[in-house]
């Protein structure tokens, strides 16, 4: 009785965070315009991206929005990332070029490359995307530059993958709606805690409100998410989940890239604060108790009160994550939830067993 009592104790735990979660799931998509189109500046860090910089460049030139400037930094790249930047630049007026060389103190490190495209840029407004995102429409510069206002100085967007064949397809995209609920779901409840640099934007004033990256400059990772932490407040953030308004991008096609990729990811969440952490934690342990604990109740006399747990479990996380999906484009996911949570979770547990013995020095 008492293994029940746990199994029902760690659920109502699950259960709580899908409530947390439905904030965002059922909340209306704000289609926000502004009468005057402020000045803003795009800002893409690239190294060694020659090929993504040739087919995504015309994506962000052809955007709707009529004020804006594209600054191109050149992180020491050693393909021809620099000629096709430069090849542009040529034909348009409205790219900029910053060129970093090879500079030992700060070999590998994107926040130093990010730091001088964000001083190059003559605009307050700043928004970012990879050299490997395009957006999924010619609005996309505008539906997430009105969500700027004098108040709100940081904004959210959704980076997304391309669908394609596969289970580590599906997987990934998974991983990619779960991050977003959450991130999506806490910004909404008052206590923003990350976002991703596929689809962010945040103004100069704030980012030297907040001295930059320097808290966190040697840290390889986290010029999104260690940002967005340390930054970010309730009265401050807004997010943009408009579907015009989001990115894509192509997602690994080996388990190992992808692995590797997700490891450098999750170094940055020992570096948050400390109430984030702990929610992030609670919730990642919950979720692992849970299936631990279903493999155990359904082999006893209480199976039938288990199974009951379960299913009523399942149903309340098909309804909220499935209204998100949904929101987020990702419907085909929605019928295997429960499989792709139990690969997520046992994933993650790889990841921060791995990131425990190793570390990774450079973000590319």
């Amino acid at each position: 009785m008492i293994l029940l009592y746990v199994f029902g104790a760690v659920t109502l735990i699950n259960c709580a965070y899908y409530l947390l979660f439905a904030k965002f799931s059922f909340s209306k998509i704000s289609n926000k315009t502004q009468s005057e189109e402020q000045p803003v500046s795009l800002i893409v860090c690239a190294k060694n991206e020659a090929e993504n910089l040739q087919k995504h460049i015309p994506f962000w030139l052809n955007q709707t929005y009529s004020n804006y400037e594209i600054i191109l930094i050149n992180d020491a790249s050693v393909d021809d990332t620099l000629e096709v930047m430069e090849h542009y630049a040529e034909q348009d007026s409205r790219i900029q070029i910053v060129n970093v060389k090879n500079n030992e103190a700060f070999w590998g490190n994107k926040k130093y490359a990010l730091t001088l495209g964000i001083k190059r840029a003559k605009n307050d407004r700043l928004v970012f995307t990879d050299a490997d995102c395009y957006p999924a429409s010619e609005e996309w510069l505008s539906k997430m530059v009105a969500n700027f206002s004098d108040k709100k100085q940081l904004i959210l967007g959704y980076g997304a993958y391309e669908r394609q064949p596969g289970f580590l397809n599906k997987l990934i995209r998974f991983e990619t709606l779960m991050t977003a609920v959450q991130y999506f779901s806490y910004a909404q409840a008052g206590t923003p805690y990350m976002g991703v640099g596929r689809n962010l934007g945040y103004t100069s004033r704030l980012f030297y409100e907040k001295n930059g990256f320097m808290s966190h400059i040697k840290v390889v990772s986290g010029d999104d998410d260690l940002f967005v932490n340390e930054a970010a407040t309730s009265e401050n953030t807004a997010i943009c989940i408009t579907p015009e308004a989001f990115t894509y991008s192509l997602p690994k096609e080996k388990r190992e890239k992808w692995f590797r990729q997700k490891r450098r990811h999750y170094t940055t969440a020992k570096l948050y604060k400390p109430m984030h952490k702990f929610l992030l934690g609670l919730y990642y342990f919950a979720n692992l108790l849970f299936w631990i604990l279903s493999g155990i109740i359904l082999f006893t006399p209480l199976w039938m009160f288990g199974l009951g747990i379960i299913l009523t479990r399942f149903l309340i996380q098909y309804t909220i994550i499935g209204k998100a999906a949904g929101k987020l484009k990702e419907k085909d996911l929605i019928i295997f939830i429960p499989f792709f949570e139990l690969f997520l979770i046992l994933t993650q547990l790889s990841i921060f067993i791995s990131n425990r013995s190793e570390k990774n020095t450079q973000w590319k």
